[in-house]
């Protein structure tokens, strides 16, 4: 039933898209804020209480749901687990902000991309050379589709496989979430909030991420060049302060054989302008140095295409495998 349920969610999010704005994002963010206001009081174990409410409260909702309908039908339980994964997993929650700016960079209007890239990720990218546009970019559509379809799928899968439903979906994205509004909200957005709970959030998700961050490493490794991937994960994952991160895009830059994680080739190193960026918004502050590979360019955005759909496809395999085998067995 996992495969099925992976499968239709993510054909159904192809087709119908889950629009910006919706009331389940809007019903999270106002979820984010009444926990903040009700259980943190600013002292070090209320950061803890307050990520434990955000996080759980919606995930063991989601559980008790798909139990209840189990109960009665394995047909209500089935849909139940797509529409959440309809929420939670899918490549258009994110890639109408890749498509606009690969649209804007083919068209020749940077600024335009370096707009929408300053939306997306709430950074200045105003002074950006095109070569950091691009790996900018490219470094945030890979971290993108791993916490929106590769994270989830895995706790999906290890859920299902406990008799939990989509528990483990709700579980990651909720952390996920966790981790990015808190920061978003104190650097972004300046409103006061307890930094610890921003640390903590970070802190629960890297633990959660860990594993996730690996296979999908791994998954690239094997549908792009394996001995430069596994090479520059190993070399090269240090680059970045943020652990899975740099596991993540050093093993993607490997199997692409592309330049990430520093100044470009070019470029005459990084401005402070992009230090600044680096500083102020992206959730991967970038230490000195580069990947090893050719510098980013245009036809690049698709080759890291490639790459992820080449994993969405191996990942399914596996899925399919051991559905075929659990069903056999």
């Amino acid at each position: 039933m996992s495969f099925l349920s992976v499968l239709l969610a993510l054909v159904i999010e192809q087709l119908r898209p889950l629009p910006q704005g919706n009331p389940v994002h809007e019903g999270l963010v106002a979820w984010s804020r009444w926990t903040g206001r009700n259980f943190d009081a600013g002292r070090e174990h209320h950061a803890w209480v307050v990520w434990a409410v955000t996080v759980s409260v919606p995930a063991l909702l989601v559980f008790l749901v798909h139990w209840g309908l189990s109960e009665f039908s394995l047909l209500l339980a089935l849909a139940w687990d797509l529409l959440v994964l309809y929420l939670t997993l899918g490549f258009r929650q994110f890639s109408h902000y890749f498509t606009d700016i690969r649209d804007a960079l083919e068209a020749g209007q940077e600024d335009r991309a370096r707009e929408l890239l300053q939306a997306w990720r709430h950074l200045d990218a105003s002074e950006l050379p095109r070569t950091e546009l691009l790996r900018h970019v490219i470094e945030h559509a890979l971290i993108a589709a791993h916490r929106h379809v590769f994270g989830v799928f895995f706790w999906f899968v290890l859920g299902s496989a406990l008799g939990l439903g989509p528990m483990g979906a709700v579980l990651y994205r909720m952390s996920a979430f966790c981790a990015r509004y808190w920061a978003y909200k104190s650097r972004v957005l300046g409103a006061p909030t307890n930094e610890r709970l921003a640390l903590r959030s970070q802190q629960a998700f890297a633990v959660i991420d860990h594993v996730p961050t690996r296979l999908t490493a791994a998954g690239f490794a094997v549908v792009g060049n394996f001995e430069d991937a596994v090479d520059c994960w190993r070399r090269h994952a240090r680059l970045w302060q943020q652990g899975n991160d740099g596991v993540l895009l050093a093993a993607a830059a490997g199997a692409v054989g592309l330049s990430l994680g520093g100044p470009a080739p070019g470029t005459g190193g990084q401005t402070a302008e992009t230090a600044r960026t680096l500083e102020a918004g992206a959730e991967q502050v970038i230490a000195e140095g580069s990947t090893p590979g050719a510098t980013p360019q245009f036809p690049h955005l698709r080759s890291v295409v490639g790459l992820v759909w080449r994993s969405v496809v191996l990942w399914m395999l596996l899925l399919a495998l051991m559905s075929l085998a659990n069903l056999l067995g």
